[in-house]
């Protein structure tokens, strides 16, 4: 039997946000193969868009063992061991945090992390990201890792482009809607903070968010926006 390989692109919010009811972490974990036997997952974490801060390490430490997980961190600065590519592959869920898209794809490509990533997820393997690990799978993406905000490619493992925090800062909207009207980025989709976009074989299968009344959007040219009411999970 084929197992399905799945990407879950979040648009921003998550264990970061004070208060947060880790109901969006607990969706991730859901979709595992490990959940369905019941085991206990192995979670890993790539913090390389923040220069692998140290803050945002811990605290997804500190959210997935609460969780009742295995969470590790995988690190591309300093000394690296040997072996990390089976360890990479032995996770259940791969999470990928934000920051800079530019910078973290020169450090994966560097070290030929994409292509363990890809192995891992056609094994099965989640993968899954918040702002700059959403937008790195689509085949384009809008970043701030250049400022003002710019289109770039990215890794092309999900069809169209992809932009975070389409409702959480004032440039975004406008920005990806001009881009894809001047044919600077191929058309794709809006994520709303708090909303995550689920897809399976490459194609969408469903929007979900921890909040009511949160979408996402469908951009096209010349075209008013396609909403996805997301799923209150």
């Amino acid at each position: 039997m084929s197992v399905a390989k799945q990407i879950i692109a979040i648009g921003g919010g998550g264990f970061t946000r004070f208060g947060a009811d880790l109901n969006m972490e607990r969706y991730l974990l859901a979709q595992t193969l490990a959940a369905k036997e019941q085991r206990q997952l192995k979670v890993g974490f790539l913090p390389q868009a923040s220069a692998e801060d140290s803050a945002y390490s811990v605290k997804f430490l500190e959210t997935f063992l609460f969780l009742g997980a295995k969470p590790s961190v995988f690190s591309w600065f300093g000394r690296v061991e040997s072996g990390w590519e089976d360890s990479l592959l032995e996770q259940d869920l791969i999470y990928v945090g934000g920051g800079n898209t530019k910078t973290m794809l020169a450090i994966w490509q560097a070290w030929g992390v994409d292509d363990v990533l890809q192995q891992a997820y056609n094994n099965g393997t989640v993968l899954a990201g918040v702002s700059a690990g959403a937008i790195v799978w689509f085949e384009q993406c809008v970043t701030d890792s250049k400022w003002p905000l710019v289109s770039m490619p990215a890794l092309g493992w999900l069809p169209g482009s992809c932009c975070p925090h389409f409702d959480g800062e004032p440039e975004r909207r406008p920005s990806y809607i001009s881009m894809v009207e001047e044919g600077a980025c191929v058309p794709g989709i809006a994520l709303c903070d708090n909303v995550m976009a689920h897809y399976a074989d490459g194609k969408l299968l469903k929007v979900v968010s921890d909040k009511s009344d949160k979408l996402a959007y469908f951009v096209n040219p010349n075209q008013e926006l396609q909403e996805y009411k997301a799923e209150v999970i």
